[in-house]
This record gives C-alpha cells, structure tokens and sequence, in this order.
C-alpha cells in the first residue's frame, strides 16, 4: 500500500508526526528502523531559517537513511516563510510542512501555529508562496479549527487551491490542546471535501485504532506522535495489521531497556554528553512507563547527567525486574 504526495512515493501507511523536543535525529531513526514509512523533524523558524540562524539550521541535520523525510516550519509571514522554505530545500528533504496547529501560547501569539486557522487567506498567501519557493512538496498539519471543528474543511480546502500536496488533520481544536477525545469525524470530512491525500492524526494509541482510523475516516496515512514515545515498535505493529491484520507481539522490557540504552547512544553522538541525556529525560521516563516502581526509577534517571551512569541505571533496573519476576515466579 503506496501514497503518492507530490513526486514522493510513501510505501506504507504510517507517519511519525513533529513533536516539538522529541522527533529529533535519533528519535527519527529508531522510529524509521521500526517501520515508520516517514517522519517529520521538529518544527523550526521559517525566521530564523531566513536570517541564518545556526540554531535554527540544526534542526535541518538528518541523514540519507532517513529519507522519505519532511521539515515542518512555523511562522506567519509568506515572504518569510518562501525564504524559510527555499533554505530548507537546498538541505534536499523529500517535503516541506507548514504548522498550521501548534496550540501553545508563544507560538500562537506571534499568529503562527494554530493561529493560522483563524485566517484561511492568509494560509492560503504563504502555502501559495512556499510552493512557488521551492520545487519539492509543501503540505500542512492543522487542528480541528481554532474553536469550531468545522474550520478544518475550509482551511484545507482554500490549502489544496494554494498547491498544498496534503494535509494532516489532528481531530482536537485549538482550544482543546490535548484534552478530550479526537474527533474523527473531522478528518473523514477533510477527506471528502479534498482530492489531496489525507493524514490522520490524534488518539492512535494501538495498530488496531489506526486501522479503525483509517476505514471510519477514508485517511491515506496514519499519524503517530505521542504514543510512539518511548514506544518506536508502535509503527510496525500498525504497518503489520493494517496490511495483514496479524499482531506483532508487544516488547517486553529487555526490548524497551535495550531500545532506551540505543536511544541514549544515537542522541550523545549527535548532540554531545550534556545535551544529549538532559533531552533523553521523557523518553527514557516512557521507556520505564507502568513498571513497578517506574516513579522511584524515573526520577533516579531524572537526577543522573551521564550517560555511562544512565546506561548503567537502565541494565540495575532491568535486573531488578527480572529478578522480581523470578522470584514472584
């Protein structure tokens, strides 16, 4: 099961969806080794894109492996954004994303983000100017609407008139942030009312909700965000079921300390020893996630700033578990 967007042939169905402070180079290539068909980097500045920013240009770093893979930009401006846009094309990403549904406030206030679904022309101007920019795919993510989950339709439709290549619609308004339940029935009506591929997003807990999600919804691809943390074997457990209805079997925690430890090696060799286990720090606490005694675990790691010593505290931790098994057995 293939999806074309643009020029890009997607082989599978499932998409790892830009998490602020999560969907970095080594979260990406663990998700990619497990099946994910695509992934998106974490959003950056189309303004601190176009003014040389170094910070900004590091979240552009991924390697050949990583490909198919999009860059999502933020910002409000279309000359911006087209400036923005053209930088990222020289580092040569499959697409470019624009974020049409970050919900936080420092995004927000700078009319970026969610804050673009309030005003479809506007979107409409920059995704007209990103796609003029650059010669690979734009598309965009977006809420339910800023208030009104039928602000979706509209925004996606004056989108695909601008040349978007698609759209990923999360089923939670602005105003909802993460709360509540998706709301499905959105992205089915995204859908029907546009001829460009549609990514489904939000509530993909298990592969069995995002088969549902596609058949309820007529979605082209699933999006995965925060249930993929500490979870990569999410996405070939849904490229499995979707394609053969048959279940990979969940890890057991040999899996997850293994991953965690191969996690923390990819993100100290790409961002040095101090950056890399201080930004490890929710992953490595999803990893441990519903163990017994996952609190007085979790916060050992929270407090270790060395990456030999979080090593070390990840093999004690599955020793002791294993050791309680045994012993309970």
């Amino acid at each position: 099961m293939a999806t074309k967007i643009g020029n890009v042939d997607i082989p599978g169905v499932t998409v790892l969806a830009p998490l602020a402070g999560v969907t970095d180079h080594a979260f990406r290539t663990l998700c990619r080794e497990q099946g994910a068909s695509m992934a998106v980097t974490e959003m950056v500045s189309a303004r601190g894109l176009a003014e040389g920013s170094e910070r900004s240009s590091e979240y552009l770093d991924f390697d050949e492996h990583e490909h198919p893979i999009s860059v999502q930009v933020f910002g409000s401006e279309p000359e911006i954004l087209a400036d923005g846009a053209q930088v990222i094309a020289e580092r040569k990403p499959d697409m470019i994303d624009l974020n049409c549904g970050c919900p936080v406030k420092k995004i927000v206030t700078r009319n970026a983000g969610a804050a673009l679904l309030k005003d479809p022309p506007l979107l409409g101007r920059i995704i007209s100017a990103m796609v003029q920019a650059v010669d690979v795919p734009v598309t965009l993510k977006i809420r339910s609407g800023w208030e009104d989950a039928d602000e979706a339709v509209r925004v996606a439709q004056v989108a695909e008139d601008a040349g978007a290549s698609a759209i990923a619609v999360h089923g939670r308004t602005r105003e909802a942030k993460f709360t509540g339940q998706a709301n499905w029935d959105i992205i089915a009506r995204v859908k029907q009312a546009t001829s460009i591929p549609v990514i489904g997003n939000g509530d993909v807990r298990n592969p069995e909700l995002a088969k549902e999600m596609m058949d309820v919804t007529g979605c082209d691809l699933v999006m995965v965000g925060r249930w993929a943390i500490g979870n990569p074997w999410i996405f070939k457990g849904i490229e499995t079921f979707v394609a053969t209805g048959e279940k990979v079997p969940d890890p057991v925690l040999s899996d997850k300390i293994e991953m965690a430890v191969r996690h923390l090696h990819l993100s100290v060799a790409a961002k040095g020893p101090r950056k890399g286990v201080f930004e490890m720090r929710r992953p490595l606490a999803a990893y441990i996630k519903g163990i017994p005694g996952a609190a007085q675990y979790r916060q050992a790691l929270m407090t270790e700033d060395d990456a030999d010593g979080v090593e070390r505290l990840l093999y004690v931790i599955l020793e002791e578990q294993t050791q309680s098994v045994e012993v309970m057995g």
